[in-house]
């Protein structure tokens, strides 16, 4: 069982532990591979974020963050992040991540979610985003450095809340 909760400042040690393999591989997120603890603990608990954490067995196992997508006129739409450690993958842990985050950004007043750059070659994502309501809006051509692929496209996939 997972239990879902803001994440505190106290979680940030264990939350970097998540992150850094995950951004390391340089296959999946925007971030550079070797960005520092300090720039990536303060990307993904910003004061404009809400983090949370997922918890199995006392154990933090996965994480993700809302924030308004634009300022001002888009702020209605969320954009949300997700990670899941790598010893719990392929147990339902991001599919749980997603469906509570959609809960929260209905209940913070967000309209719509959208994912501005899923890898398309994370085929993983693409298909887990779609089962959970996303659709594929948009190809952003060799928008993404894979690690070892090179340049590859990235899908913006949108969901509409209300």
């Amino acid at each position: 069982m997972v239990t879902i909760r803001p994440a505190e400042i106290s979680d940030q040690d264990t939350v970097w532990e998540i992150i850094e393999p995950i951004i390391r591989a340089g296959d999946t997120y925007m971030y550079a591979p070797d960005s520092s603890r300090e720039k990536m603990i303060a990307l993904w608990f910003d004061s404009e974020k809400y983090t949370y954490v997922a918890e199995k067995g006392g154990q933090i196992v996965g994480t993700f963050f809302l924030k308004a997508n634009q300022p001002d006129l888009g702020s209605h739409v969320v954009n949300a992040g997700y990670m899941v450690h790598p010893a719990y993958r392929g147990q339902g842990i991001a599919e749980q991540l997603c469906r509570y985050s959609l809960g929260e950004a209905r209940s913070l007043g967000f309209k719509a979610m959208q994912f501005n750059c899923v890898i398309s070659t994370n085929t993983v994502a693409v298909r887990l985003w779609q089962k959970c309501g996303f659709e594929i809006i948009g190809t952003l051509p060799k928008a993404f450095q894979h690690k070892e692929l090179g340049l590859t496209d990235a899908l913006v996939m949108y969901q509409w809340l209300d």
